[in-house]
């Protein structure tokens, strides 16, 4: 497994892994803005089969509005996607993205020290499920 985001597995089904990630998001801030189910999408274009597996697009308010205000294109990287998937033989894995990588390429250290911030908050969720 690569080291784009902050992983954890889970002893829990698919949809189990879902809902806890959907409940520890509201308490840090975040909403759901987007829900992308992989499998459907990949079946309904290219009738390929896949695992289970969602990318949901999680957004804190005032760290958007933070980091849109040091840099105005610090948008491309919006929102924080967080994935779960079925893993083979059982269980379930939920990755945020980090985004101290994500940003690894902007020269600001306004959004370095706002990535850092949210960084923590999305490996806080994360390691509590």
């Amino acid at each position: 497994m690569s080291d784009l985001g902050i992983s954890k597995r889970l002893d829990c089904d698919y949809e189990e892994a879902i809902e806890r990630v959907k409940a520890a998001l509201k308490p840090e801030g975040f909403g759901l803005l987007s829900e992308i189910d992989v499998k459907a999408t990949l079946k309904k274009k290219l009738d390929k089969d896949f695992r289970r597996y969602v990318i949901l697009g999680a957004c804190n308010p005032q760290y958007a509005y933070k980091a849109l205000t040091v840099e105005l294109n610090i948008g491309v990287f919006m929102p924080c996607n967080i994935i779960v998937y079925e893993n083979d033989g059982g269980g379930s894995t939920v990755t945020a993205v980090d985004p101290m990588v994500s940003i690894g390429s902007v020269d600001n250290a306004g959004i370095c020290e706002v990535a850092g911030e949210v960084r923590k908050l999305l490996k806080k969720i994360v390691d509590g499920l």
